[in-house]
């Protein structure tokens, strides 16, 4: 998956830095996988939680922090479209970001 974008998880972990290593993790996984629909994710990410409208919810460093992806199965992509802590997702309305 070509991952969209890098700088967001950069700045999410300059002000978390215990997200740094987790977070790489993902990209790394994420980055060299080829996921061809929603049930590749849930067989490679168990804890992931699929969305409508091709997002897919990360649970990052034991869900202490959360991802979500819109993800463009067609075309390989991944859209990084939210990264914060568990609190900052339960204040955020995941289906319409």
């Amino acid at each position: 998956m070509r991952i969209i974008a890098r700088k967001t998880l950069k700045d999410f972990w300059a002000d978390y830095p215990g997200a740094e290593e987790p977070l790489k993790a993902w990209f790394k996984v994420a980055g060299e996988a080829d996921w061809k629909g929603p049930q590749d994710v849930k067989k490679q990410y168990r804890n992931a939680t699929i969305l409508k409208g091709g997002r897919v919810v990360f649970n990052i460093a034991g869900n202490k922090y959360r991802l979500v992806a819109w993800i463009n199965y067609a075309y390989g992509i991944a859209y990084i479209r939210f990264i914060g802590t568990h609190k900052q997702y339960d204040e955020t309305d995941v289906e319409k970001i």
